[in-house]
């Protein structure tokens, strides 16, 4: 997931993800330490952050 790269470059912080997706703050520390979730949970981040799924989900290849 891109997870943190997004957050970073939007300058979202946990606290404010968590406020606009209503995912909860362990669930999100969760997902930044192992990089996997649910499909809904990761519609829900992306819906929070203005992105595609496929922008919060896929693996950038090198180069891009």
């Amino acid at each position: 997931m891109n997870l943190r790269q997004i957050m970073k470059a939007k300058k979202v912080s946990v606290p404010k993800l968590v406020e606009a997706s209503g995912v909860p703050r362990r669930t999100i520390q969760g997902i930044l330490v192992s990089d996997n979730t649910t499909v809904d949970t990761a519609i829900k981040l992306a819906d929070a952050l203005g992105v595609s799924l496929d922008e919060l989900c896929r693996k950038k290849e090198e180069g891009e």
